[in-house]
């Protein structure tokens, strides 16, 4: 294909960058704490890479009584997902969730926060969770556009990334952005402090959650800014490859180490 038709992020674009980290880590055997927000909800891909690479995983589920720990010490490091709550609701297990995150940013642990995990990181650091003022939401696949900052850190961002939400947050003092998307929901990927993140985004979705997901949460795919159930399948065709990618090298940012130019040559 010409360079000039070639779609940045697309599966038409196959050249994949030198890995730049590793999850694989010997002196590392402590798991990742994963927190999710509904009892038939999975780690999805998040969970496959990591295991992929040899990561245990220590699964946790605030909604069903399941505590968080104290610490931090005995863990890798921690990831809060999404779900169907908001960050502004006034169930228990949530208020408590939110204060939670002051462990792993008290003890400058590995922390992701990712959709409604972001938004909790968020609303923990003083700042606010809210829905566009027009009524907008993003379901299906739109542009990200990667900033300085979030190109120090890695070079090659996905164009474009999968969302289902209605809410959206600001940035916190001290919030370093990474990532951004159209004026609507211009906050994407935040960074707080060394070693804490947080993504709006979906990442992690798997193909047999984006059927559960256009399926069970048909009524999300009406509401305006939202795509036809079609253009998710679509959109994934197009652009998972280059997520996947991504999500791998994410990772290994927040939870492993950086390659040597030895290892990478040789990955």
């Amino acid at each position: 294909m010409p360079d000039d038709l070639r779609v940045p992020g697309s599966i038409a674009d196959t050249a994949a960058p030198s890995p730049r980290f590793t999850l694989r880590m010997a002196d590392e055997t402590r798991p990742v704490l994963v927190v999710l927000h509904q009892e038939t909800s999975t780690p999805g891909r998040v969970g496959q890479v990591l295991e992929a690479a040899g990561v245990r995983l220590d699964i946790r589920r605030p909604v069903l009584g399941e505590k968080l720990p104290a610490t931090l010490e005995r863990h890798r490091g921690a990831i809060v997902f999404g779900g169907p709550p908001s960050a502004n609701d006034q169930e228990p297990h949530l208020r408590q969730e939110i204060d939670w995150l002051d462990v792993p940013l008290r003890e400058d642990r590995p922390l992701l926060g990712i959709c409604l995990g972001a938004q909790m990181m968020v609303k923990h650091l003083g700042g606010t969770v809210g829905p566009n003022p027009d009524g907008w939401v993003e379901v299906g696949y739109y542009p990200l556009r990667s900033t300085a900052a979030g190109r120090a850190l890695m070079p090659d961002w996905p164009a474009m990334v999968y969302q289902w939400h209605r809410e959206g947050f600001d940035l916190p003092r001290g919030i370093e952005l990474l990532a951004e998307g159209g004026e609507r929901f211009p906050n994407q990927a935040i960074r707080a402090g060394p070693n804490a993140y947080g993504v709006q985004f979906h990442a992690e979705l798997t193909l047999a959650m984006m059927h559960r997901w256009t399926t069970h949460g048909h009524a999300r795919l009406s509401l305006p800014g939202a795509q036809g159930r079609s253009a998710h399948f679509t959109g994934r065709a197009i652009h998972d490859a280059p997520v996947r990618r991504w999500l791998e090298q994410f990772l290994g940012l927040i939870f492993g180490r950086r390659l040597d130019e030895d290892e990478r040559s040789a990955a």
